[in-house]
């Protein structure tokens, strides 16, 4: 289901019926810390099971799906990405892969379902319409190679399935017990698992650009659990949104600050979203030239504001480039030591360790 539309029927489920945004819960339970000026950042260092799914096309020369297509490797991509979370992240998440799998067979949809060669081939070459439903099947790879055991016993943190087009990925969704959403609905299946974890989507038929925008809205996802933030977010996303900006003295969490663009608060915007620059007037308006004021760098300053506020356009993150623009926002996320309100000033530890995220 594309992020919008489960937007919409999220924020329609939860909607309070009256006008307005509904009212914020109550804070998830965390343990009370005192606030710190100086409480350390935390390195995180992940380790991944990286599960490549390349299926052989031809059976006499063993010919991957990658190779036919002339796609990229699955291993340069992950070690790409490796490289440029440490680098926006500022040597704060560490990724290591721990273990690596690759499966040259076309893995099971969640129906049942599994492509061949020849009805693979069929959906690239429009002979026929991909399969639905598109789901893929999770359980049947979190089973076969025991995940769920191996979370528990910290011998892994985390999943990334390397697919391609129809394989039925999620850019991530999250696991185990207390699971939520995160960009995709919970695996309930997998709540008998004590420690909840991620498994991220990612397409070696894609590039860098859109491994770091999967990422992001895992990023998202999580930092609205950390902030009691969902409602909000999904509102941010909404095609027709009721009110369509916020009021002007309406009070707003650091996270709800962070991700505002100019469309939902004019005159007012922050860093932007995933899918909304800070100038953004639609989904993945990237390359927009538009001014508008936004406090971006004052976020490079975090949490020492100093109220900077600046015109800014597209020529900030590079244009309309995907990978240069979900850079520029990962830059910007909260990395300093200290703690406020029993949140750390380092965001980056609840989006690499959902050990720090509050059930």
């Amino acid at each position: 289901m594309p992020l919008r539309d489960f937007f919409d029927l999220f924020f329609r489920r939860r909607a309070t019926g009256s006008a307005g945004l509904p009212e914020r819960e109550p804070l998830p339970s965390r343990l009370t810390y005192p606030d710190s000026l100086d409480e350390p950042v935390q390195i995180c260092n992940p380790k991944v099971l990286l599960i490549i799914l390349d299926p052989v096309m031809d059976a006499s020369s063993r010919r991957t799906l990658s190779s036919e297509m002339g796609w990229a490797r699955a291993d340069d991509l992950a070690g790409r990405f490796i490289s440029e979370i440490l680098q926006v992240s500022a040597g704060l998440v560490r990724y290591r892969i721990g273990e690596r799998i690759e499966l040259n067979e076309f893995p099971r949809l969640a129906d049942g379902f599994a492509y061949d060669a020849q009805t693979y081939r069929d959906v690239l070459r429009d002979a026929s319409a991909a399969h639905a439903p598109s789901g893929f099947d999770y359980m049947s790879i979190f089973e076969r190679f025991a995940v769920l055991r191996r979370i528990e016993r910290r011998e892994i943190d985390e999943v990334w399935l390397m697919g391609f087009p129809h394989a039925g990925l999620y850019e991530s969704i999250m696991a185990g017990s207390k699971a939520f959403w995160c960009n995709a609905p919970p695996l309930t299946q997998t709540s008998s698992c004590r420690r909840r974890f991620v498994s991220m989507g990612f397409s070696y038929e894609r590039d860098l650009g859109e491994m770091l925008h999967s990422f992001n809205h895992r990023a998202e996802a999580i930092l609205a659990k950390v902030f009691n933030s969902l409602d909000f977010l999904a509102w941010s996303y909404q095609r027709n949104r009721d009110p369509s900006t916020i009021r002007p003295d309406q009070s707003l969490n650091l996270f709800e600050r962070f991700i505002l663009f100019d469309q939902i608060a004019p005159g007012a915007a922050g860093v932007g979203s995933v899918h909304f620059p800070p100038n953004g007037i639609r989904d993945y308006d990237l390359g927009n030239p538009r001014l508008v004021a936004s406090n971006s760098y004052d976020w490079l300053r975090f949490p020492g504001f100093k109220g900077d506020v600046r015109m800014i356009s597209a020529t900030e993150w590079g244009g309309g480039s995907e990978r240069a623009y979900q850079r520029w926002w990962m830059q910007h996320l909260p990395k300093t030591a200290g703690r406020k309100d029993g949140i750390h000033n380092n965001w980056w530890q609840y989006i690499a360790n959902l050990d720090n995220v509050p059930s």
